[in-house]
């Protein structure tokens, strides 16, 4: 659950590491995934202790760039820098060499130290023209190091290079890249709520008979509405009207009736109520 959320829902992860922290302590697996948890919500000093934990569990070295990084976000740039140089670095697979080299630069940059920080990450990896899982990061962090030193023609380069290996689009090199070349990206589907032209004018349908009116022209709406209204009321009248005179009718014809059987009657015949 941690790992499903901590992208989109970073403190919904945190608090599920929380509670699995309280059921199983001791598993290293949670241990991490808590670490992992705080990192994302910017609590460092809680993620390194979850990541000193679960690296004494399985004696592993896979999280030393990040508990590196966690000594950045405590403002503690070198102690990253001497983590960097480390033994454990060694013992890292190519990608998570690279990681430690990022989060090196970023430590000199912290330091202010940005030509350091652009050595720093100049590399076999990063001359390399294949493109790997890490190509994207290492040459956008290489872009961001040039231009921040003011070398934009440099930087401009490696954005572009960044963009070319950003296939699932990790990281903001083509906006970067956009911006430096002036491009500004406009919204088409945007509604322009200042438009006075006019143009494209909505069209409402009136309930009662489906008339088409502009919905610009609420008199125009409101008289349609009253005339049609005026329609069914009179409709109703004469309604009423004629099943008044069928019912007089009826009446006269009952009347009739009674005079012709009703000779030999006294008094007057209870008078019964119309259905």
């Amino acid at each position: 659950m941690v790992a499903r959320l901590i992208d989109e829902d970073p403190e919904g992860a945190y608090a599920y590491s929380r509670i699995a922290l309280r059921l199983a302590s001791r598993v290293a697996a949670v241990r991490e995934a808590a670490g992992f948890a705080a990192y994302a919500n910017q609590k460092f000093s809680e993620a390194l202790a979850e990541f000193r934990a679960a690296r004494r569990m399985t004696g592993s070295v896979e999280l030393w760039p990040v508990m590196a990084d966690c000594e950045r976000g405590l403002g503690r740039p070198e102690k990253a820098l001497e983590m960097a140089g480390a033994p454990e670095v060694q013992k890292l697979d190519k990608a998570s060499q690279v990681e430690m080299r990022l989060v090196a630069a970023g430590a000199r940059r912290d330091m202010d130290q940005l030509d350091a920080a652009i050595v720093t990450l100049q590399s076999p990896e990063l001359a390399s023209n294949s493109v790997q899982p890490w190509s994207a990061r290492l040459r956008y962090a290489y872009a961001d190091a040039l231009l921040a030193a003011g070398r934009e023609g440099e930087a401009r380069e490696w954005f572009a290079k960044a963009v070319e290996s950003d296939k699932d689009g990790s990281t903001d090199a083509s906006d970067r890249l956009a911006e430096m070349d002036g491009v500004e990206f406009v919204d088409a589907f945007a509604e322009d709520e200042d438009d006075e032209d006019g143009e494209g004018a909505q069209v409402t349908v009136s309930e009662e008979a489906g008339t088409r009116v502009p919905a610009d022209d609420d008199d125009a709406a409101d008289d349609v509405d009253d005339v049609e209204l005026a329609d069914v009321a009179t409709d109703d009248v004469d309604d009423d009207i004629d099943g008044g005179d069928l019912q007089d009718d009826v009446d006269d014809e009952g009347d009739d009736l009674d005079d012709e059987d009703g000779d030999d009657s006294t008094g007057d015949a209870p008078v019964r109520p119309r259905s």
